[in-house]
């Protein structure tokens, strides 16, 4: 077989979850031997189903999924499995091979090296890879995600938001790693520049069509070419629209007239028909969640939060840092550092509302957006979940509070387990709105989002009038945020 043919084939595929949500109808598409190809859709839509179904953890409803014969395909998944945090690094490695590898410490130090992550000590990398996977922070557990994949040298690399939760050194070794490797890459990811930096075409998910597109380009040009066509299909109706009207009020002056008048408005009507037939379905990718304000309760103190200490990591190892912070009303303050350095465990800490130096005024509800997630009850459905936080409001005020955020319907059922991350992401913020907390706390909020959706997000926090605790390795994000001060916790590194 040539070099450019099809070495993972969909052929009219339909898949579905169950008979209300599909997924995939009669979709067809190919990816060719070395192609690094962006998949794209909305959050939701079922671009991790299509991974799944390429390495076989769905099958097809109907239709096949071929895959070339003795093509490896490798994953990296968005999130690492709640059920592999207890495992040791090495046992994590170890679990990717169907068969035991006898000398895995070589390949292991290999892939660690390649995302960035192998100490430089001897004895530091044997201490590594006996730590606990749950002990690393999401910009390590992102690079171990990563790792997992690499060290099956697989033919076929699937990466799921990789970037999520790494910062900018760890982007761009992540980038010049995919730009060299030579081997067939599919990404889905949110990241219009790192996309741009290496990929060269574009699997579409249509939410509408349940069907995949396939486009030459890059990101921004696949995103122009939707908007253009979003906007065509949008003229179009609204000139058909015009003339439905008008043959409308045609219709029924000539049908006031009586007589032969009459047959002049029954073609004024056939035309009216036929023109509501040529109307075209405006595809939804262009659906954003609504303008949200995320409002502060009431009797907030001047003085909200206030800091003697800290936690950071050095060379994997606790530090405690004296400091005199005082967060007060309305500041908005971002949390900076490497990978590793501990944001994550110092927000974590400072959401408790008791950790080890800090001290909150009295009543001060602290609303927590969690990079993971994991403090969503994944068992609830998300009625009751957002119900949790509406703090009494009655089901119809919270429905409709959720449909701005593109949760109605089914989802709305849904249990907050089944969900895609970016599903997650909205029900997050959702809540975040509904509870109406003092202090905000969050940690990567834009992981796992729609680009659609983040200029709304930002804008939102942006305005919050409340006290803002921030960590984003997203610049052109944070830039659109109000930040009053930042804590820089890699300078504790120099101290």
């Amino acid at each position: 077989m040539s070099r450019n043919a099809g070495i993972v084939t969909f052929d009219e595929v339909s898949y579905q979850y169950d008979a209300n949500k599909p997924i995939l109808v009669d979709t067809s598409f190919s990816i060719r031997r070395g192609a690094k190809l962006t998949l794209m859709g909305q959050n939701g839509a079922g671009k991790s189903t299509i991974f799944n179904l390429i390495m076989g953890v769905y099958e097809a409803d109907d239709g096949q999924v071929n895959v070339m014969n003795n093509i490896s395909i490798a994953i990296s998944k968005q999130v690492i499995p709640r059920s592999d945090l207890e495992l040791t690094v090495r046992a994590f490695f170890e679990k990717c091979f169907t068969e035991k590898i006898y000398a895995i410490d070589p390949k292991i130090d290999e892939v660690l090296e390649v995302v960035n992550m192998q100490p430089k000590d001897p004895e530091m990398v044997k201490t590594l890879k006996e730590r606990t996977v749950g002990s690393f922070s999401g910009g390590q557990q992102a690079r171990l995600l990563l790792a997992s994949a690499l060290i099956q040298n697989p033919d076929v690399l699937l990466l799921d938001e990789p970037t999520n939760n790494l910062d900018k050194e760890g982007i761009a070794h992540l980038t010049h790693f995919l730009k060299e490797y030579n081997k067939t890459v599919v990404v889905i990811s949110h990241d219009a520049d790192f996309l741009n930096a290496f990929t060269h075409g574009v699997l579409y998910l249509n939410v509408q069509t349940k069907a995949v597109e396939k486009y030459d380009g890059n990101y921004f040009d696949v995103v122009k070419e939707i908007t253009a066509q979003v906007e065509k299909e949008k003229r179009k109706n609204a000139q058909l629209a015009k003339e439905i009207q008008e043959n409308k009020d045609k219709a029924n002056f000539f049908a006031m007239k009586g007589g032969n008048m009459r047959m002049v408005a029954k073609r004024m009507r056939d035309k009216v028909d036929e023109y509501e037939e040529n109307k075209v379905e405006v595809r939804r990718e262009d659906r954003t969640i609504r303008p949200f304000t995320i409002e502060p309760h009431d009797g907030i103190p001047m003085d909200v939060m206030k800091l003697s200490s800290y936690k950071v990591i050095i060379d994997h190892q606790p530090k405690d840092v004296k400091c005199n912070i005082t967060l007060s009303r309305g500041q908005h303050l971002q949390i900076i550092g490497p990978n590793g350095i501990g944001k994550t465990t110092l927000l974590e800490s400072l959401a408790s509302g008791h950790a080890k130096g800090e001290t909150i005024a009295e009543g001060i509800k602290i609303g927590y957006y969690r990079q993971d997630f994991s403090n969503l009850d994944f068992d609830q459905s998300v009625f009751d979940c957002l119900m949790s936080a509406t703090d009494g409001r009655n089901p119809e005020e919270m429905r409709s509070q959720a449909a701005g955020f593109l949760i109605d319907g089914e989802l709305i059922r849904t249990k907050v387990g089944l969900l895609s991350e970016g599903q997650k992401a909205l029900v997050a913020f959702a809540r975040l709105m509904m509870m109406k907390p003092g202090i905000l706390i969050l940690d990567e909020p834009t992981n796992h989002v729609n680009f659609r959706h983040i200029p709304i997000i930002a804008k939102a926090l942006n305005d919050f009038e409340g006290t803002m605790i921030l960590v984003s390795h997203v610049p052109e994000f944070v830039d659109q945020i109000r930040i009053d001060d930042r804590l820089d916790l890699g300078k504790s590194i120099k101290k």
